[in-house]
């Protein structure tokens, strides 16, 4: 009953949708031009999914029929997600480039932005829009029959909290749609392995993109996993405790520690 119970919760997800959908670089850049009607659509209907969410997860428990909608509702907000990544992801690259960043950056570095061209990017999108769209206002319609109880939705609490490498991938929604970029940045890591210089390899972006779930994608590649012989993963807060976490270490000392961490990137420990 647990397992169901969390398998069902999906208020955090459609309010992540819908902050995501609400970021002021969707106007600023101009990159939802000729959707918005379907924009507004979806910011109507997001709320009114919220405004119930609580309690259908907590009749999914006994209903199969809930359970069946929340199950949609959870795919298509899943599909969602993704979709308001790649337009938050193309404002970004928009402002990257009128800032004159994508040039510092260097051919490299502008291959690994998901998009370049406006039109195929706005047909893509628009298609990809409407379908989500569509599939909300049938679950909604499909909603008003349940009966669900409408009750106010706590604000998220916004705190940073530590990341780990487990990768939670229903569905296999964000490997599939985060495939070419996975693969772009793990050709990058096995090129340079053999390099003498330490390679860092940043991946940049605003809250909320999905930098972490690239990161768990990488980390658990089958290639990285397969290539590297030590695999690592820590969560990056404050200097101090980074190289003590890296060296498994415990000390009181920075300099000790960075020492050790050095020690250890070059082969001495």
């Amino acid at each position: 009953m647990a397992e169901l119970v969390v398998s069902m919760v999906v208020g955090p997800l459609l309010s992540l949708v819908k902050e995501k959908a609400s970021s002021y670089l969707l106007d600023q850049y101009k990159v939802m031009e000729g959707m918005k009607e379907q924009h507004k659509i979806l910011m109507r209907k997001l709320p009114a999914i919220l405004d119930v969410i609580t309690d259908a997860e907590e009749k999914a428990t006994r209903r199969e029929g809930v359970k069946a909608w929340l199950k949609e509702v959870k795919t298509v907000a899943y599909e969602a997600n993704e979709a308001f990544d790649e337009f938050n992801y193309e404002a970004l690259r928009r402002e990257a480039k009128e800032k004159g960043h994508i040039r510092k950056l260097g051919f490299e570095g502008v291959k690994l932005f998901p998009t370049h061209n406006r039109v195929p990017f706005s047909n893509k999108m628009g298609n990809k829009l409407r379908r989500i769209v569509q599939t909300i206002e049938v679950l909604v319609t499909e909603m008003n029959t349940f009966g669900f109880d409408y009750q106010n939705q706590a604000p998220a609490p916004k705190q940073w909290r530590e990341t780990d490498s487990i990768l939670i991938d229903s569905g296999n929604i964000a490997t599939k749609s985060r495939d070419a970029e996975t693969q772009k940045i793990v050709k990058i890591l096995i090129d340079r392995a053999s390099v003498a210089e330490l390679t860092v390899l940043p991946i940049v972006g605003m809250g909320g993109l999905g930098k972490t779930t690239l990161t768990q994608l990488i980390y658990n590649h089958p290639d990285v996993k397969k290539h590297f012989e030590l695999h690592k993963w820590v969560c990056v807060f404050d200097v101090f405790k980074l190289a003590n976490k890296i060296c498994n270490s415990s000390e009181n000392n920075l300099e000790e520690a960075q020492k050790k961490l050095q020690d250890e990137l070059q082969g001495k420990r």
